[in-house]
């Protein structure tokens, strides 16, 4: 038998490492579907239950696995569905390709079913690179540029195949003028700044008598230098949420979350500072930055289009975050006071015990806080974690101690709903002998998690380890938007919008053949956890909890004092019911 195109596209993915692809058939990619049947294995083919599923999976894939991420969609609808995954992808700047199918060629133009002008609708998120094939031997450098675009840029790009091209016979390229002979491989190069830049660097960061330090998903291979350099800096740490897992909470100079959901200790350390060092993010938030002109500026960012955007850098250095500590630290001078560290030692400490406390609040039924803060100490090791947009990444954020040799991750800038349940699985395949867990909101469970528990049944057997605890936080509410309606906005709760629809996610867990754990009381809390730890299979704990614990630090949230002030005065009174001090001092003084 003649090799098809599609053959020879399965045969290349395999040469450049693909081993999984995540998606859903359609007869717009029949010919493709063919091809990995009769490759028996080579690449597996993961079916979702829906293509925004399976593209993000495949951004999941490349956080979690550190390969390419690839999903296939058919024509039309199924294109289009990609589109919110790919977006995730492109903006936490990780390598995705996809494959999406197309109506025939001879049909193009017709006004046909399912036809979509699929190169106007990925040319912004692909806008690296997005081809569609036309002839038979195009399809080689086509794989081949999507690829090395996507490892190189850490960007989405996107091959279209019309269904009748996916059929015909391959022919490779002919040795004639206009026709392009490609290759596979990517080597990254090594990528530091000029000696002139770093000494600069370093003049700064010796000269600061109050060092802060900023590190993001950039920095998530370059712990070993981030912890020397705050070592011999005499630093604190702070982490942006996609930076999480870039250094163990258990270091004494690690702040922690920034931002909305961030530390007392962190957003004291940024105040307070005289220097800031930032590795490899982009934090968007300038309010919890130090005031403009009060600190020195040193970023370190491999994208120059990201650098100097959230605070006017005195010096940008443009590198791999590692290369560059690595080849930065010969430079700086240990500092002999070491107050600012233990000034910040002693601020974190203080953050640990206050959180603690607050989890141990009486709710109604449930204080969310609690589920975290007696899962943190129980977590395995070498466990992968994964949240969903909303309260829940609150919670991970303030109760969850990382420790070394963890991984974590979420929708960081897209911000989506629905990516926890499918970071997941993604996550279990690519370590399918690690502990995962999914922290997700009842609304990201109806709007997509639910379904994807079905993807769970289909293939967890086939997983060394069968540990996938899915935490779903049932408090028929919307509830991060609710407290952004309150605290920015001044509106109280509006019921229409913000209230889902009960539903028991253990039992439905239990219709799967999964362990389906229900907890309505905070007596219930610990011996949830360790029966999810020990089962022998996939575990869905329902916790019912209060949705009227604020999401946001009481110190971040005082600063909106009149607006939920309002609120309340307005008739949402439940607002106030759980509120911690400043917050609290400073609303009751506005309803004065």
């Amino acid at each position: 038998m003649n090799k098809t195109v599609s053959d020879f596209l399965i045969s290349r993915l395999t040469a450049w490492g693909v081993i999984r692809i995540f998606g859903y058939p359609g007869d717009g990619i029949n010919g493709i579907m063919g091809a990995l049947n009769r490759a028996e294995g080579k690449i597996d083919f993961i079916q979702t239950r829906h293509e925004e599923m399976a593209s993000l999976m495949a951004c999941a894939h490349a956080k979690f696995a550190k390969q390419v991420g690839v999903c296939l969609a058919t024509s039309g609808p199924g294109a289009i569905h990609l589109l919110n995954g790919l977006y995730d992808a492109k903006l936490d700047h990780q390598p995705v390709v996809a494959i999406v199918g197309q109506k025939a060629m001879t049909a193009l133009g017709g006004n046909s079913q399912q036809e979509v002008d699929l190169m106007s609708l990925f040319k912004d998120v692909a806008s690296e690179y997005i081809q569609m094939a036309v002839d038979p031997s195009q399809i080689r450098h086509l794989i081949d540029r999507a690829f090395r675009i996507a490892i190189s840029q850490r960007t989405v790009t996107c091959i279209i195949i019309p269904n009748d091209l996916q059929i015909e016979t391959y022919e490779e390229p002919p040795h004639e003028h206009q026709n392009v002979h490609s290759g596979i491989g990517y080597s990254a190069p090594r990528v530091i700044p000029q000696q002139e830049d770093l000494q600069r660097a370093a003049e700064l960061l010796n000269a600061g008598k109050r060092v802060a330090v900023l590190v993001g998903a950039g920095a998530l291979h370059a712990a070993e230098e981030v912890k020397q350099v705050a070592d011999v800096l005499g630093a604190g740490v702070a982490k942006a949420f996609l930076g999480k897992a870039a250094l163990a909470d258990d270091l004494p100079f690690v702040t922690g979350a920034i931002g909305l959901f961030g530390t007392n200790a962190s957003h004291e350390m940024m105040r307070s500072c005289d220097t800031l060092l930032m590795i490899g993010s982009s934090f968007p938030y300038a309010e919890f930055l130090p005031e403009e002109g009060k600190a020195k500026g040193i970023q370190i960012e491999l994208d120059g289009r990201m650098q100097s955007i959230r605070y006017p850098m005195d010096v940008n250095l443009s590198g791999d975050s590692a290369e560059t500590l690595r080849a930065l630290l010969p430079l700086l001078e240990r500092k002999a006071d070491r107050s600012w560290q233990q000034e910040i030692e002693k601020n974190v400490k203080n953050w640990w015990n206050l959180i603690s406390k607050w989890a141990q609040r009486e709710a109604n039924p449930l204080n969310p806080r609690l589920l975290f803060e007696e899962l943190s100490p129980r977590l395995p090791d070498n466990c992968i974690l994964t949240s969903d947009s909303g309260s829940s990444s609150s919670w991970t954020a303030q109760h969850i101690r990382i420790r070394e040799g963890m991984q974590f991750s979420v929708s960081g800038t897209l911000a989506t709903m629905g990516c926890a349940v499918p970071y997941a699985i993604a996550a279990k395949f690519a370590h399918p002998d690690r502990a995962v867990f999914a922290f997700v909101g009842d609304g990201a469970m109806q709007m997509g998690g639910n379904n994807e528990l079905l993807t769970v049944q289909k293939y967890w057997k086939q997983w060394q380890s069968p540990t996938l605890i899915v935490l779903v936080l049932n408090n028929r509410d919307l509830n991060f938007v609710t407290w952004e309606q309150r605290l920015m906005q001044g509106e109280p709760k509006f019921k229409e919008s913000q209230e889902i629809p009960d539903f028991n996610y253990a039992r439905y867990a239990e219709s799967l053949g999964f362990i389906g754990i229900r907890v309505e009381s905070p007596e219930q809390v610990a011996a949830a956890w360790e029966k999810a730890l020990s089962a022998d299979r996939p575990v869905v704990i329902d916790a019912v909890t209060d949705p009227e614990i604020l999401t946001f630090t009481p110190e971040v949230a005082k600063d909106f004092a009149e607006k939920l002030a309002k609120a309340i005065e307005q008739g949402d009174e439940a607002a106030m019911e759980h509120l911690e001090d400043p917050l609290r001092k400073a609303v009751q003084q506005k309803l004065e």
